[in-house]
């Protein structure tokens, strides 16, 4: 059964376009952009479907939306803790304040513009999984600058690392990054309860520290041949 949104924001609805935004994201980010239609939407908003077209023609204008209200943001926190990062003199520190300053804002409450927030993280990476060519549009043209300048400042740490490798390593990043934020439960199931999957502090520590020591592990180029290449055996 289709889920609901439950937040805050839902139950104010300041005005019916917001209310609509909101509620699509959360429905999004729930159950996936394909599995959604745009009376899902209009209901959970309390409003017609009408409504939704009016303000959003289709519900491919409603997901540009959400994007356009979240990455413009996002990317300033980005760029804003990636220039402080960038200054720090000690190299170790200076790798781990840019690795930093990519992880936080994914990581801000949900309701907070300012950092993206975690909800539409998740959004994110449902959107990737479901392989929406809209989606994937709209995350290349938003985000590539940025990611470009995260790549960058991290080769500038790690000159003697290949940029290739670099790229490799922070899309395993964004990928953890994703991982961690749409299911945080498994953390908690693995552990045995000894961890606590939903503890954002905790899960950007482990993550930091994780990407930290992957960026500057040896490249490929410099591990033994044994290690860069498995051995096939000769079929006879």
């Amino acid at each position: 059964m289709m889920r609901k949104p439950t937040s805050k924001e839902t139950s104010r609805k300041p005005n019916m376009r917001e209310a609509i935004l909101v509620a699509a994201e959360e429905l999004f980010a729930t159950n996936g952009f394909n599995a959604v239609s745009v009376r899902d939407i209009a209901q959970a908003a309390g409003a017609n479907p009408g409504s939704v077209t009016y303000h959003f023609k289709t519900k491919d204008g409603l997901l540009l939306e959400i994007y356009r209200r979240h990455c413009a943001p996002m990317n300033l926190r980005r760029s804003e803790l990636l220039a402080a990062a960038k200054r720090v003199r000690d190299l170790q520190d200076r790798l781990e304040a840019i690795v930093r300053a990519y992880v936080v804002p994914a990581f801000t409450s949900g309701s907070d513009l300012a950092g993206g927030g975690a909800r539409f993280t998740r959004l994110r990476a449902v959107m990737s999984a479901e392989g929406n060519e809209v989606a994937r549009k709209i995350i290349a043209q938003t985000f590539d600058d940025t990611s470009h300048a995260f790549i960058d400042a991290v080769h500038e740490s790690l000159p003697h690392i290949p940029r290739t490798d670099i790229v490799w390593r922070s899309h395993f990043l964004l990928g953890a990054l994703y991982y961690s934020l749409v299911t945080p439960e498994r953390v908690s199931r693995l552990s045995r309860g000894e961890a606590d999957g939903s503890d954002a502090a905790s899960a950007i520590e482990q993550l930091v520290q994780a990407s930290v020591a992957a960026f500057q592990a040896p490249s490929l180029d410099q591990a033994a041949p044994a290690r860069r290449r498995p051995a096939v055996a000769n079929k006879t």
